[in-house]
């Protein structure tokens, strides 16, 4: 957005509203009863979106979210049943020879900017549901225009980051949502909570996964397998990524302060609601005592 642009925004809109300052004034939103984002314009553009509540419960059975973690190089996909609807996040994109993917989660903008190549050929599956922020849309509208995007748009918001609302500190979360039912806040870690309707925003706990987590909470799937959340070994490229290409990773120092006290939170939930969640890598940072741990072969044998 151009500089002028957010010059005058930064000067007419308060700090807490400093996230929409390369949103506004050219993308237009409108909210449904529900709090999600039900209509989108860009430049004047409509963007079609499949909403959120279209697919709530929509789902059943079993469903591979696969992150992108070097363990998921050591696994065979090609006995995952048909039956198992595939999701994936970010890089994973490079199985979909094998897994064709149905969902897929992408919030980090940073790899819509650096992972050209790979997006173009994830937007044009007309297959696919694609699920991204707000930002996540504009940045591929700038990329590839908008005639070009085949996959169907689903919007998912940071609830601490809400398209032209104030913004949100973590610790701030338990007093605005204390009396919110859909917002579940760990017993133990007061800034760690899980939405249960990610219409209302999703928590987010430093990864994707976790986003994802919650969509699919949401969506209705009775038992989750999640390939490739490894979580450690850090300074190793992911299993699509070389020495040459890989890019920086922030999580090393999130894991156990985030990512453990979220995915605990969510372990917890999952089992109350009788939703089966298995870490499908058997070196991951992830305690079984969260999800429990197996071999891909001896769970699809």
């Amino acid at each position: 957005m151009g500089t002028l642009t957010k010059q005058l925004y930064r000067y007419t809109h308060k700090r807490n509203m400093r996230h929409n300052e390369n949103l506004w004034p050219f993308v237009k939103i409108k909210r449904n009863e529900q709090g999600e984002i039900a209509a989108l314009s860009y430049k004047g553009q409509p963007v079609a979106l499949t909403s959120l509540s279209s697919l709530k419960e929509k789902y059943s059975g079993e469903i591979l979210l696969a992150a992108t973690g070097p363990s998921i190089k050591k696994i065979d996909f090609s006995a995952l049943p048909p039956s198992v609807t595939r999701a994936g996040v970010n890089g994973a994109w490079h199985l979909h020879g094998v897994l064709n993917f149905n969902l897929y989660f992408v919030v980090d903008m940073t790899f819509i900017d650096r992972q050209t190549a790979l997006l173009k050929r994830i937007i044009s599956n007309e297959k696919l549901i694609f699920f991204t922020t707000v930002m996540g849309v504009v940045k591929l509208i700038n990329r590839f225009s908008y005639e070009n995007i085949r996959c169907r748009l689903v919007i998912i918001e940071d609830i601490c980051y809400e398209t032209y609302k104030p913004s949100l500190q973590r610790h701030e979360l338990r007093q605005v949502f204390k009396d919110n039912p859909q917002i579940v806040f760990s017993k133990t870690d007061p800034n760690t909570a899980f939405s249960l309707d990610v219409r209302r925003g999703v928590v987010d706990a430093g990864t994707v996964v976790y986003w994802a987590l919650q969509v699919l909470y949401f969506l209705g799937f009775s038992k989750i397998y999640i390939a490739g959340l490894d979580m450690t070994h850090f300074s190793q490229p992911r299993f699509y990524e070389n020495s040459a290409t890989m890019l920086p990773s922030f999580l090393e120092d999130k894991v156990q302060d985030i990512v453990l006290p979220a995915l605990t939170l969510a372990s917890e939930l999952f089992s109350s609601a009788q939703i089966e969640v298995v870490n499908l890598s058997t070196e991951s940072a992830i305690p079984s005592t969260v999800f429990t741990r197996k071999d891909f072969t001896d769970v699809f044998k």
